[in-house]
């Protein structure tokens, strides 16, 4: 399991609604993406001919640790999905997101 850190390029909710009020980021905004093993992840079904169907929420700024040019898309819980995380279409790599200081990036 790896680690990667990130600059931070999305803000709170209540500082994307009124653009006036948005703070810069301060060195502890930083992502740490940690790799995620993807079976603990996602469910896998036992026929590899069936496909787990997965829906993303939107592609984030963030790009792919590994592929350096792919952007991470966020993958929220769902039925086949134990974990919130982030997740590489190229390389199929999924990743946790959090703050420098240690709290969960990915949490409402």
């Amino acid at each position: 399991m790896s680690e990667h850190v990130l600059d931070a390029l999305y803000e709170p909710l209540y500082q994307q609604v009124n653009a006036s009020r948005r703070q810069r980021h301060s060195p502890d905004d930083k992502l740490v993406l940690s790799e995620l093993n993807p079976s603990a992840v996602v469910d896998h079904l036992d026929t590899d001919d069936v496909p787990v169907e997965l829906i993303t929420f939107g592609t984030v700024r963030e790009t792919c640790p590994n592929c350096n040019h792919t952007h991470l898309k966020l993958v929220l819980r769902q039925r086949a999905v134990r974990l919130a995380h982030l997740f590489c279409a190229e390389c199929q790599g999924c990743f946790d997101a959090r703050y420098s200081n240690g709290a969960p990036a990915l949490t409402i």
